[in-house]
């Protein structure tokens, strides 16, 4: 298999990206993989930036900072198909069996020279949308309230 250089090019523009703007990267040895961390209003959150090199894809990821517990994953499962609908980057995301909570904004660079902006639109719509939402998820696990009332809160 060849590599790819469009996608090995990203590689360098994230990294340059992500040091420039002070998110502070770790990358994990070999792979394309960034860790930062983010401090919003509502909360701190871990972040991680992902090249998938020979598929041209970028992936962002924030995670809250709280873990959901079993008695209220399927309010937050709500609760989130009421954030997702209509929004118009990214998504929110729970693992069902581990109660954890991603905020996932991606980019499909195939054949396009990936560049700083559409990283930094990409990532500042996830960690906004994260920080928004969370209130909303501290909300249900807190107070015990209905999805609909933590959406309303939001």
């Amino acid at each position: 298999m060849s590599q790819n250089v469009n996608g090995l090019k990203a590689v360098e523009v994230l990294r340059t990206f992500l040091e420039e703007d002070g998110w502070y990267p770790r990358q994990k040895e070999a792979e394309t993989i960034f860790y930062a961390n983010y401090r919003g209003h509502n909360g701190r959150y871990s972040c991680e930036a992902r090249l998938r090199v020979e598929a041209e894809i970028f992936l962002f990821y924030v995670g809250a900072p709280l873990t959901i517990p079993p008695e209220n994953r399927l309010t937050v499962s709500e609760f989130i198909t009421r954030v997702n609908y209509g929004m118009r980057i990214g998504n929110m995301e729970m693992n069902m069996s581990s109660g954890k909570v991603r905020y996932k904004s991606s980019l499909d660079f195939r054949g396009e020279k990936l560049t700083s902006m559409w990283l930094k639109n990409s990532i500042v719509a996830a960690v906004t949308a994260m920080d928004r939402y969370l209130p909303g998820l501290k909300a249900i696990v807190d107070d015990d309230i209905s999805a609909a009332d933590a959406h309303t809160r939001t």
